[in-house]
């Protein structure tokens, strides 16, 4: 990835109105990704799906026209979930699939994600190709071939079927009391509906976008609204989307939230009971040392993949295991999607509880997280932090001082000018300090 000029590990991704997320480039690149996609001999087709930013108008227009331009039609879905797009390039038998989006970002910031005609993300080889024809010349096909575009106006529900059919028939919500935040984005319209025809009793917050509030104090990356609604709605417990709905984290009915290693661990750990498993766990470089202890203690095999879903979704796909996830909620369930989804991972950890009879807080005692702190440095250019030879010097200090009882990981973010700089260990006081030293060396390195 690090011979990419666009790409980062989620897709494009930056300030509207700055390079590469400007009109001019997004036409450019959706030519380039219709000659990408493109295979002789069919009639190829791409959708296109978008958060509730009022850029992605925009952008939807400029993608649509470079498509065309390479002779490939185009279906538009509006505002949808990440995983929907996903899910619906497969069931049309499209040639692939474009998100507008940027995710947990504010609405000032846009990206772009791919899904393959199989509803996963790119590998290296095709990203690598779609930046091979953005260095070429935009040739228009001739008049007869170029692209025709449509809109699909049934994809909300066709979605919201298939988040019910990943649970069981017999599978009911009934009689509980659940507050949903959208962030104010592309799940405001469908999670609701999911949830309510499941049986539940559901309030909404952050399901007003008006184009320019997306994640705005709301959404799984600012959960303070959620806590509050929870208890004050005496809610069983709430659940917090993203902008784009591929995340998810959740909140118990006291207020106390419930990562996405939380989340993780109390599905592996009830469908291992189930003997419904189907291999190890696969998490990141980032999730809590906790998850890999507590799983380990049931005897569930537990392996790290760098940090990213298309990562953990790799080391699933080699090793033939079903479940993987990060901390920050996004979680792979290949028995349920292709991608990472927050409406059919909520619903796998509504199904533990229902199947264990158990509350959320009870299902989450059996892992006991380590202090882990986490600073992100902002840096003028991303660059390998272990390039820097007073750098490495400085972790190669702190890890001699934490031992064998803790451990440092430092990386630059794949989406945002970031050094996240993160330890964990046995002595929250250790770490913090740990963290704050090898932060500032940091910031010292690329004044």
């Amino acid at each position: 990835m690090s011979e990419r000029k666009y790409f980062g590990t989620d897709g494009i991704r930056g300030h509207v109105g700055e390079f590469p997320i400007t009109p001019e480039f997004m036409l450019k690149l959706g030519w380039a990704a219709g000659q990408a996609f493109k295979r002789d001999g069919q009639r190829n087709s791409v959708l296109i799906g978008k958060d509730t930013r009022l850029s992605g108008y925009m952008f939807e227009s400029a993608l649509e026209a470079g498509l065309a331009a390479a002779g490939v039609d185009v279906k538009l879905l509006g505002p949808m979930p990440t995983p929907a797009i996903a899910y619906l390039t497969r069931t049309f038998r499209a040639s692939a699939g474009i998100v507008i989006s940027a995710s947990h970002n504010p609405h000032h910031d846009n990206g772009i994600k791919f899904f393959s005609a199989a509803g996963t993300k790119l590998d290296d080889a095709l990203e690598a190709e779609i930046e091979r024809w953005l260095d070429k010349p935009i040739e228009v096909c001739g008049p007869t071939e170029l692209g025709k575009a449509s809109r699909v106006d049934d994809a909300p529900g066709r979605y919201v079927e298939f988040c019910k059919s990943t649970v069981p028939n017999e599978f009911t919500l009934d009689g509980m009391s659940i507050v949903l935040d959208c962030a104010h984005g592309a799940t405001y319209h469908v999670a609701p509906k999911v949830f309510r025809e499941l049986g539940a009793k559901v309030s909404v917050i952050g399901g007003d976008p008006d184009g320019l509030n997306i994640n705005l104090n709301v959404g799984s990356t600012h959960l303070q609204a959620l806590k509050a609604a929870v208890i004050e709605k005496n809610a069983d417990l709430g659940i917090a989307f993203d902008g784009d709905g591929d995340r998810v984290l959740m909140v118990d009915r006291d207020g106390s939230e419930v990562d996405g290693d939380e989340l993780l661990y109390v599905i592996a750990s009830q469908r291992f009971a189930e003997d419904r498993l189907k291999g190890g766990v696969v998490g990141t470089l980032m999730t809590n040392l906790g998850v890999e202890l507590a799983l380990n203690e049931i005897g569930i095999e537990f392996e790290r993949a760098k940090v990213g879903d298309r990562y953990v979704m790799e080391r699933l796909l080699a090793n033939n295991w079903v479940l993987g996830g990060e901390g920050s909620g996004h979680m792979v369930i290949r028995d349920c999607t292709s991608t990472g989804d927050g409406i059919v991972s909520a619903l796998q950890v509504l199904l533990s509880v229902w199947k264990s009879g158990k509350t959320l807080a009870d299902l989450r005692k059996g892992m006991s997280k380590l202090p882990q702190k986490m600073i992100n440095v902002r840096v003028a250019q991303r660059f390998d932090p272990f390039s820097r030879d007073d750098i490495v010097a400085a972790v190669r200090k702190a890890e001699t001082e934490l031992g064998s009882s803790g451990r440092i990981l430092l990386r630059a973010s794949g989406t945002e000018p970031l050094i996240r700089v993160m330890a964990e260990g046995q002595d929250a006081s250790e770490i913090l300090r740990v963290v704050e030293e090898l932060a500032k060396v940091v910031e010292k390195s690329t004044a």
